[in-house]
């Protein structure tokens, strides 16, 4: 018993720094990150899966000479709360924890200023109160300089060991299969901890990129037959329909389905895409499939009609692989593609993916006229971007396929009085408030350019299609969507409605328009506009299904696991009814079992780079 408490009293700062890491941890856990337990289990696990991480961390500043130690102890404290702090910041808005590749998406930090600060609080600067703690300790000498160490740090390093395998334990027990659940990063952190969820993360990176040394050829045969066992044929009247036309693909920064037909104070949101959606075909049940790239995750999907990764962005981590994409196909084919956005052609690795995808040209923030005067939040206005942009798109030989990327409303949607058409609504979240005037501009700024398309004299010959990228409002601002939906609470069903986001096919002197409930996703869209165009895709690599083919399986899986039918909603681990009713599980698993294999199969292209095969002499053997 006196060589414990010689122990502890010698490691007083080592035991300290432990306690308070573990603390402050389960308090982040509760009140920054929002999670949940549904029993005493659950928050007992909850409590104790910091401790190893910690008790591991903490032993390995005992490794440094004597009087290193307990200075070391802060140090790797202060990793340890910044770790914390950056997830915390990530999660405010994506309502997720950070991964390897989004750590190290470097390149996109010099302009995120506005959001970051947008997502600080005051109250942040309680991480530090231990931290200040501990340096006071050390000081004022209060605790003692740790000199001999004999075995303590390999008893430490085996008593981390055991605590997690005791955790890990329980948490297999409570969860079964957890490990093998990589993509719902909450629940890991809810049972091993943040820390240890780190380290899980870093292997699991490791081994997708190992993926790519053991590919073969024989892999992409595989793959292959299994998207085209899922080919649907197209509409034979809507085959072809386009052919010869331009297109004109809008991104539509952060808009989702909520808003459409929808008023704030009265006041329409979208009164243009409400009008433009009267003359149009319209998908009112489909649904963004983005995981953390967000906007480059809606361009990867649409480009190829594959799923992004579940963590990171492909953008960054696998732009040099080879692509069959749309851009590519359709330059093949003899149109001029393109992207116009105006910014930073390095933000999303945009610069190299998109050479990767086929694109002809990108026209990024230098093609454009940007000043202090035009510019708000991420930077050039949405009306002096698309006006800018007409003299760039008749500058291109015909026909075209142009991509436009907005920017005015995004996180944390910031605009000038001069510009807000509708005012603020008035909840608990400022970050709702100030979505719908930027929505709103967004809309004026596409009725803007639908006006200066139909003066150009482009209008009639160019199909049109424009998409919501992702969600704008996080799980975050719960309260306020509740207050503004009338509802009493936003359940995970309801959290799932909330990912869908407007889809409109616009074909100028097409004279049928149709709202359409088919369940689709961003996915759908290249085959969809590919039979539009008239090009066939029975032997293309696709995981998604023309939005118009008759025998259409009326579905969209999403990044997480989710999956949406005409009869189910699958998320959150629970099967509803349409209605958001729970019922049996065995009404869902049919479509999950569907849903993850065709995330399983794209996620097989991508961390296999297996399109680089397709040409090869040994693919075509193999097939016939």
């Amino acid at each position: 018993m006196e060589r414990i408490k010689s122990a502890i009293s010698r490691l007083k700062l080592y035991w300290l720094a432990v306690l308070f890491l573990t603390i402050k941890s389960y308090i982040l856990y509760k009140v920054g990150f929002n999670i949940s337990s549904d029993n005493m289990l659950q928050e007992f696990i909850l409590i104790i899966n910091p401790l190893s991480s910690a008790v591991l961390f903490f032993a390995i500043a005992l490794l440094f000479k004597h009087r290193l130690r307990n200075i070391m102890i802060v140090a790797f404290s202060l990793i340890a709360t910044m770790l914390l702090y950056f997830n915390l910041l990530y999660y405010r808005f994506f309502t997720d924890f950070l991964t390897l590749p989004v750590l190290f998406q470097t390149s996109n930090l010099n302009d995120l200023g506005s959001s970051i600060v947008g997502l600080t609080h005051a109250a942040d600067l309680l991480l530090l109160v231990d931290l200040i703690f501990l340096t006071v300790l050390i000081a004022t000498k209060r605790v003692p300089a740790v000199h001999r160490l004999k075995r303590e740090p390999i008893i430490l390093v085996s008593l981390a060991v055991v605590m997690f395998l005791a955790n890990l334990s329980i948490a297999q027990a409570e969860r079964p299969q957890l490990l093998s659940r990589s993509f719902d990063r909450e629940l890991l952190v809810k049972n091993i901890g943040i820390l240890n969820y780190h380290v899980y993360d870093g292997y699991i990176q490791s081994q997708s990129r190992a993926q790519r040394v053991f590919a073969d050829s024989s892999d992409i045969v595989e793959v292959k037959n299994y998207a085209q066992a899922n080919h649907k044929d197209p509409d034979p009247e809507l085959f072809g329909i386009a052919e010869g036309k331009n297109v004109v693909m809008i991104s539509l920064e952060s808009l989702q389905t909520f808003v459409i037909n929808n008023t704030v104070n009265g006041e329409e949101v979208t009164p243009f895409l409400n009008e433009l959606i009267e003359d149009s075909y319209y998908f009112e049940n489909f649904y963004h499939q983005t995981a953390q790239g967000k906007t480059s995750d809606s361009e990867f999907i649409v480009d190829n009609s594959m799923f992004g990764r579940d963590s990171g962005s492909v953008f960054f981590t696998h732009g040099g692989n080879d692509y069959n994409a749309l851009p590519e196909f359709l330059s093949n084919e003899g149109m001029y593609t393109s992207v116009m956005h105006s910014n930073n052609k390095s933000f999303w690795n945009r610069d190299i993916m998109y050479q990767s995808l086929g694109y002809d040209q990108f026209f990024d923030v230098n093609s454009y006229d940007v000043t202090e005067e035009n510019s708000v939040g991420w930077g050039l206005k949405d009306v002096d971007f698309f006006e800018q942009s007409i003299d760039l798109l008749q500058s291109q030989p015909e026909p075209f396929y142009t991509k436009f990327i907005t920017l005015t409303n995004h996180f944390p949607f910031e605009l000038d009085e001069e510009d807000k058409m509708i005012d603020e609504y008035d909840s608990n979240s400022g970050t709702l408030n100030r979505f719908f005037p930027t929505v709103r501009y967004m809309d004026h700024a596409v009725e803007r350019f639908f006006e200066e398309m139909k003066e150009s004299g482009m209008y009639e010959d160019t199909i049109f299609i424009l998409y919501g990228d992702h969600y704008g409002i996080s799980e975050n601002h719960n309260r306020a969507m509740s207050q503004y939906l009338d509802k009493d609470e936003i359940t995970p069903f309801d959290s799932t409605q909330l990912q869908r986001v407007p889809m409109i096919v616009h074909i100028p002197g097409h004279d049928k328009s149709e709202t359409i409930s088919t369940v689709g996703g961003q996915i759908d869209v290249k085959p969809t506009l590919m039979h539009l165009l008239g090009h066939s895709t029975r032997n293309e690599i696709h995981f998604g299904t023309d939005l118009f083919a008759p025998e259409n399986e009326s579905r969209a899986v999403l990044r997480n696991g989710s999956v949406i039918t005409d009869d189910i909603v699958y998320t959150n681990n629970t099967c509803y009814d349409k209605q958001g009713e729970e019922i049996e599980m065995e009404s869902c698993d049919p479509d999950i079992e569907k849903g993850l294999s065709d995330l399983e199969h794209s996620d097989r292209i991508i961390y296999g780079d297996l399109l680089r095969f397709l040409d090869s002499e040994e693919v075509e053997e193999q097939e016939e």
